[in-house]
């Protein structure tokens, strides 16, 4: 039997890496086996192209070289991590996966939503969540968030925040596209209930 394979989505600070920790601890407290992993990286050569896509000296990068290393790193994550563990019927928790590469780079760097769809498709070989969580919240609330964290911001962090406007309504556009597997969460919530609707929706999915 297949496993299934869920997403997050959401701008820098709106609480994905939260959400993902406890959904990780009650899944694995019910007994499935599950597998953790992130976008860009998860991979030995993952996170090489992390390191090159998130470091501030490379802010220079133009947006078509950025997009194609985010399908590079997806590519290889696909393949050896994520596509196996799903056909050993394991459950993949992904911190963003192509949703992220249309809102980003698609919608706010303005190079196209179905181009870089279909890009991501063929990078992924095909593969598309079962569930995607997006955790919509207010831009200025994440970036007070951020500030509280004891590190330097990436080269994507440092983006204005008119950029990170623009990937909200970039992930809006795309939860269009994907309705079907797309559940909109409001971040402003507190952590508890956002992760009751959550439970709710993934328990749904192993229902099936």
């Amino acid at each position: 039997m297949n496993g299934f394979f869920i997403t997050f989505e959401g701008i820098d600070g709106s609480g994905k890496t939260t959400q993902i920790k406890l959904l990780d601890k009650y899944l694995s407290d019910r007994g499935f086996e599950i597998v953790l992993t992130r976008e860009p990286g998860g991979t030995a050569l993952g996170d090489e192209i992390r390191d090159i896509l998130l470091n501030p000296k490379n802010k220079g990068m133009s947006s078509r070289a950025e997009t194609l290393l985010f399908e590079a790193s997806r590519a290889q994550l696909v393949e050896k991590v994520i596509r196996p563990a799903i056909e050993k019927g394991k459950i993949v928790i992904c911190d963003r996966f192509f949703d992220s590469t249309i809102a980003y780079q698609g919608a706010a760097r303005g190079l196209g939503v179905k181009e870089i769809l279909d890009l991501s498709l063929w990078a992924s070989a095909g593969l598309v969540p079962d569930l995607t969580f997006l955790i919509a919240i207010n831009v200025e609330i994440c970036e007070q968030r951020m500030k509280t964290q004891q590190k330097k911001p990436d080269r994507i962090e440092n983006e204005k925040n008119e950029f990170k406007e623009k990937i909200s309504r970039g992930y809006l556009d795309v939860a269009e596209i994907f309705k079907e597997r797309f559940e909109i969460i409001d971040g402003h919530m507190k952590i508890e209930d956002i992760f009751f609707t959550i439970k709710q929706k993934v328990e749904a999915l192993l229902n099936r």
